[in-house]
C-alpha cells in the first residue's frame, strides 16, 4: 500500500478551481468506473462543472503545497460527491475528507454505485452501512445505486 500522505481540509477557492476538480474527478472515474463509457464519462463531466460543484459546499482535500488531491461535496448531512485523484487513492484522504464532515454532521449518508465495488467496500470500511437501493442513478440512468448511512461512533 502507498504511504499515506499528509492532508490538509480546506473550502474551494470556487469557479477557479473547478478545471482542477474536476481532472480530480476524472481520473477517479476513470480508475473505478469501468461501467461507464467516454461518452458516459463526458455527460457526467459537464454536470461536474455546470450544476454540482457550483451548487455544492465543496471541501477540497490538499497536500502541504496546497496540490488538490481529492474534494467532498455536501447537501447537508447527505454526501453528494467524494473523488480522490487516482495517484491519492490509497492514501488517507478519504478519510481525512470523511473526518472533516464527520465532526459536523454526527449522520451522514451517500449514495454509491452498485457497481464500483472499491468504493462500497471504502465506505463500508469506514462504518457505513447499506440502507437500500435504487436501480437507476440520480438522472434516471441504468447505474444501480446503493443508499448508505453512517451515524455517530
Amino acid at each position: 500500500m502507498p504511504s499515506s500522505l499528509t492532508v490538509l481540509v480546506r473550502p474551494s477557492t470556487g469557479a477557479d478551481e473547478h478545471p482542477a476538480l474536476a481532472g480530480i474527478w476524472r481520473s477517479a472515474v476513470v480508475a473505478t468506473h469501468a461501467f461507464l463509457t467516454r461518452e458516459d464519462v463526458d455527460h457526467y463531466e459537464a454536470r461536474i462543472l455546470d450544476s454540482y460543484l457550483p451548487r455544492h459546499d465543496v471541501q477540497v482535500a490538499v497536500d502541504p503545497d496546497d496540490r488538490p488531491l481529492g474534494f467532498i461535496g455536501l447537501d447537508g448531512h447527505h454526501i453528494d460527491m467524494l473523488f480522490v485523484h487516482d495517484d491519492a487513492r490509497g492514501r488517507g484522504v478519504g478519510r481525512a475528507l470523511l473526518a472533516w464532515a464527520a465532526e459536523r454532521h454526527p449522520v451522514l449518508t451517500l449514495d454509491v454505485n452498485e457497481q464500483n465495488p472499491s468504493a462500497r467496500g471504502f465506505y463500508a470500511a469506514q462504518g457505513f452501512e447499506e440502507t437500500g437501493r435504487s436501480p437507476v442513478d440520480g438522472q434516471g440512468r441504468p447505474f444501480p445505486l446503493i443508499h448508505m448511512r453512517r451515524a455517530a461512533a
